[in-house]
């Protein structure tokens, strides 16, 4: 799997949000690529996942396991030398679980800084006990 989306529509160039939780930066390395220079697709999903369950573990207090993909879009490719931002939204709260949007921008060219939405993903996850059970999630 590779971050390239089917047909790549024209590189729309936005800015990097000012709201949201900037839960994550990172810059894919060389290993990170497949053979023709996009980074894998699967790196990328690991990384949405870590981002996204930052505010889930805030909120629950505790341990949370990631229980679904809602849903997951490859906007553009991303390369090597991209350094993407992964910034996180709750869209619900729920008694045992939190859903979460995670939207990914790369800043690309710092001669020329061009920054695009690459990727942009819905998950949820569930508040676990020690012995992996749900369990609700504090109200304060």
């Amino acid at each position: 799997m590779s971050s390239t989306p089917a047909s790549s529509p024209a590189t729309e160039r936005v800015s990097l949000p000012t709201d949201g939780h900037l839960a994550m930066r990172v810059a894919p390395m060389p290993s990170d690529a497949n053979g023709n220079g996009d980074i894998f697709g699967g790196w990328i999903m690991a990384q949405v996942d870590l981002a996204g369950s930052v505010l889930p573990a805030r909120i629950a207090k505790g341990r949370i396991a990631t229980v679904a993909v809602n849903q997951f879009v490859f906007k553009q490719p991303v390369s090597v030398g991209d350094l993407l931002s992964f910034y996180a939204h709750v869209e619900r709260i729920g008694r045992t679980s939190i859903t979460m949007r995670v939207e990914v921008y790369a800043e690309r060219n710092p001669a020329e800084l061009q920054v695009v939405k690459v990727t942009e993903a819905n998950l949820t996850y569930v508040a676990i006990d020690m012995q992996g059970r749900p369990r609700e999630i504090p109200k304060d």
